[in-house]
């Protein structure tokens, strides 16, 4: 269990602080509720300041302990962690809607193409570390995003990714052949689209980074550019046209859907 990195959640700090009225209140002592619970003093402290993320196991030995009939143990579906960073809600709420996604990708597999085990491998390692809970919570997240892909065949779905991040092995050799074959598997629907980026055709503005051009029903343009910490979606009618003549240009070098598939066909040949 990781402590909070920045701000500490509200609901952590609410749930630890009823715990601590309630315990309190029926005269159950820390260390009493440290030795039910199995949890060390300062551990146990931690949850109740909000510093830590209260566990499923102090709040049912609370809820226990203190007669809360289950009104502690209900704060449990309030902590459970979110499906998106923060910083990425904003945009997963346009792309649910959106009715064309043109997603350009130049160091990792697009979201919606990556297999479970290459999904898993890279939101592991994230920096700060996230805990057991947080990250298969993201992975089921990302999975059931794919679903878009065949659910909506009405949406279209353009993917053009850089040489590199094919080359990347996220995850090992045989998690990478099976997600390039992944790749070529979705490449088939009829509204999905995969492009390849070679390395030799790579013009300057490829490499700032991410892009991702979204059209709602409602014809309304949107642009999402990521970095390393930061991300920012445009609804700016300027900004978004800037955004999409540099994805123009990406494209263009791009090779076609024929010539893509058998070069990523090549690829997983090779491993």
């Amino acid at each position: 269990m990781t402590e909070a990195t920045s701000q500490t959640p509200l609901t952590w700090r609410y749930c630890g602080e009823q715990v601590k009225l309630w315990r309190e209140g029926a005269g159950v002592t820390r260390n009493e509720l440290c030795k039910a619970a199995d949890y060390h003093y300062e551990y146990v402290k931690s949850m109740e300041n909000g510093r830590r993320k209260p566990t499923l196991r102090l709040l049912k030995v609370a809820d226990q302990m203190c007669g809360a009939q289950g009104k502690l143990l209900a704060a449990h579906e309030y902590l459970k962690p979110d499906p998106f960073p923060a910083r990425s809600q904003e945009y997963m709420q346009v792309e649910a809607e959106a009715v064309a996604v043109h997603w350009y990708e130049p160091l990792l597999i697009p979201g919606l193409l990556q297999t479970e085990e290459y999904a898993r491998a890279l939101i592991s390692e994230s920096y700060p570390p996230l805990d057991d809970e947080t990250v298969e919570e993201r992975v089921s997240a990302r999975m059931r995003r794919q679903d878009a892909l065949r659910s909506r065949p009405s949406t279209v779905f353009n993917f053009v990714v850089y040489e590199a991040a094919l080359r990347t092995f996220v995850g090992g050799q045989d998690v990478m052949k099976r997600q390039l074959d992944h790749v070529l598997g979705a490449g088939e629907l009829r509204n999905v689209s995969v492009q390849v980026l070679p390395m030799g055709r790579c013009p300057g503005v490829a490499l700032n980074g991410p892009l991702i051009l979204l059209e709602t029903r409602d014809h309304e343009q949107y642009a999402f550019a990521e970095g390393q910490k930061t991300s920012a979606l445009y609804a700016d009618p300027a900004k978004v046209s800037e955004l999409t003549q540099t994805h123009g240009m990406i494209r263009l070098h791009a090779l076609s859907v024929e010539e893509s598939a058998e070069f990523i066909g090549k690829m997983a040949e090779e491993l």
